[in-house]
């Protein structure tokens, strides 16, 4: 009996072995298999040592509630989701009130932090697709607020709403987004002049200025009444610079994250080594599909309640469109820009900043028009001579101020003045193609009506003609 238990003793502890062995690697299979569980490594290393039983049963809860630990990154880990409310209690007045005030308010507010926590569910699946169709991930859901917005605005026939917010969109990031960016890090690193890459902010400003040479020329076309075929042509041809644009911005990504893909890497290499993802691959799938499709719901109400709010607010639609609904859309841009500036890091501030600009101008503006042309309508490029004008005065100040490759507080502190002029400017304007976007107390006066075209020239020579008639025969009545 003893030699049995003697002999018995070795072979259970080898086997006891075997079987830690085997766990040990099964254990660093899941760690690599799903990086989110590598925090928790490290916290449980420490336990085990002071408290196996406790290190266990903490391990075991968050390996068997991975919707609650979910849940607590995404939605109770910032601050800003306590806005997340709004958007269900928009809901709920819109049908006990029908108050379109409140409504579009609450419906502004509780899209704010969907739009931020898209752009995070965007970065974590960045980690996983690498950096080239990551980079094409956060360009696409970085503005799917401002799309969504504009595809249900343009379902319901409001083709200048979809025109001024996109337009909005690029003066937002532009102006306000880049300023703030600048401002911040100027501040922080007050004592010398950060830099950037010059190549990358050249080509963006170029595709910028190709973006506003497609918007001028229907609008000029359209100034002029010079359409060799009224209402016909200046629709043509937005369609087609919008295919156009549609094709140099593919070509753009192809320049950007293929053939010429050195240009962008300090981009890349300025991001942390040590960073891992916070959720797992598909729990990012699965948070983009649901914050997506809850957004949508919310853009639907949102919209409906924008000419309600105008009047609600005396306040033109035009400074709705352009400026209130943009600062919504780029919340999650906004907050980026000036964290990496405040890091030190502006070529990701200036990618996030300028190249949404670029990717609203040359994508997201050109995909509406060809989306409405599918929808049946007639969503052109003509954005008013006011808006365009706009447009180009802050492309030609923008693409000035980036020419050197380098930034400071002043230059960050002159754009977002430049924004608050343009938001002034808003404000006072009337647009002219719809009456409902006049304050309420300007409502009851016509807009002012278009200026008559200009005669033919045959036109010309029959009033001569009848003038020449009328006169000669004064002239014989007089000698009689």
């Amino acid at each position: 009996m003893g030699s049995k238990s003697h002999s018995f003793g070795p072979q259970s502890h080898i086997e006891m072995g075997a079987l830690d062995e085997r766990s040990v690697l099964q254990f660093d299979d899941e760690n690599l298999s799903s990086p989110s569980v590598r925090s928790i490594d490290r916290t449980t290393d420490s336990l085990d040592a002071l408290h196996p039983k406790a290190s266990s049963q903490a391990n075991f809860t968050c390996m068997g509630n991975p919707v609650f630990r979910s849940l607590k990154i995404v939605i109770f880990s910032n601050k800003l989701n306590i806005l997340m409310p709004f958007g269900p209690l928009a809901i709920l007045i819109h049908y006990l009130t029908g108050n379109h005030g409140w409504v579009f308010f609450l419906s502004l507010v509780g899209i704010t932090p969907l739009a931020e926590r898209l752009g995070f569910a965007t970065e974590q699946l960045a980690f996983f697709t690498g950096p080239t169709v990551g980079g094409l991930l956060n360009a696409t859901f970085g503005n799917a607020t401002e799309l969504i917005i504009s595809i249900y605005a343009l379902k319901n026939g409001m083709m200048r709403i979809v025109q001024q917010s996109l337009l909005g969109s690029i003066l937002s990031n532009m102006l306000l987004v880049l300023g703030c960016a600048f401002f911040s890090g100027g501040v922080v690193f007050f004592k010398k002049e950060q830099v950037f890459n010059k190549t990358a902010a050249t080509v963006n400003s170029g595709l910028l200025l190709m973006s506003v040479m497609g918007i001028l020329f229907p609008a000029a076309l359209h100034a002029t009444h010079t359409e060799a075929h009224d209402g016909k042509s200046e629709l043509a041809l937005s369609r087609f610079s919008s295919c156009v644009m549609l094709i140099a911005y593919g070509a753009y990504l192809v320049f950007q994250l293929f053939s010429h893909k050195r240009l962008y890497e300090g981009e890349a290499g300025d991001d942390d080594d040590d960073e891992v993802p916070e959720i797992s691959k598909w729990e990012c799938i699965i948070w983009l599909a649901i914050l997506t499709a809850w957004i949508s719901v919310l853009s639907e109400y949102l919209v409906d309640a924008i000419e309600g709010a105008s009047v609600a607010w005396k306040m033109p639609i035009a400074f709705i469109s352009v400026i209130l609904l943009p600062i919504v859309g780029n919340a999650a841009e906004h907050a980026s820009a000036i964290i990496f500036a405040m890091k030190d890091k502006l070529d990701i501030s200036l990618g996030v900043a300028i190249g949404s600009s670029t990717q609203i101008a040359m994508f997201a503006i050109p995909f509406c028009v060809i989306v409405g042309w599918i929808m049946g309508r007639p969503m052109d490029l003509n954005f008013q001579v006011f808006e365009t004008a706009t447009l180009f005065i802050t492309v030609l100040v923008v693409a000035f101020l980036l020419q050197d490759g380098t930034s400071n507080y002043f230059k960050g502190l002159m754009l977002i003045l430049c924004y608050f002029i343009v938001a002034a400017s808003f404000y006072v304007h009337v647009d002219p193609s719809s009456i409902a976007s006049a304050p309420p107390h300007m409502a009851s006066t016509p807009p002012p009506p278009p200026p008559p075209p200009p005669p033919q020239l045959s036109h010309l020579l029959k009033i001569q003609k009848n003038e020449f008639k009328r006169s000669s025969k004064t002239f014989l009545e007089r000698k009689k």
